[in-house]
């Protein structure tokens, strides 16, 4: 139980930090049309899907040890991803009467997640 732990958290703390230099970076190259919408955490949260998706997929295919399996899909999508944050920008645009913006968040979010997730794991099925 504390060497599962100790992964997560190493994987977790990595994705975390990949999550913070990856909005940083996104929210620079953000659309001006819609300047309050949560363009990085919607696409962070998109690409987690896709890898988490792929993740699964690998181990299962290539038999990846548990640990690893762990260190990739909780520890590092975990802390990558972030279900809190979509959830606080959403009452924001919410509260903020942007409810346009928060419908088509809310959407994109699930429905390209969902469909990420898909990809991610198609793609190992079909091309590794």
């Amino acid at each position: 139980m504390i060497k599962e732990l100790a992964i997560i958290f190493i994987g977790g703390g990595f994705g975390s930090a990949l999550r913070y230099g990856s909005q940083i970076i996104i929210n620079n190259f953000a659309p001006s049309q819609l300047p309050h919408f949560p363009w990085a955490t919607l696409a962070i949260n998109i690409a987690g899907s896709f890898l988490i998706g792929l993740f699964y997929a690998i181990s299962a295919r290539f038999h990846i040890p548990a640990d690893i399996r762990l260190l990739l899909t909780t520890g590092l999508c975990g802390g990558f991803t972030t279900f809190s944050t979509f959830s606080h920008e959403g009452l924001e645009l919410m509260q903020n009467g942007r409810i346009t913006e928060f419908a088509l968040y809310v959407t994109a979010s699930i429905t390209l997640g969902i469909a990420a997730t898909f990809a991610g794991s198609w793609c190992c099925r079909t091309i590794l």
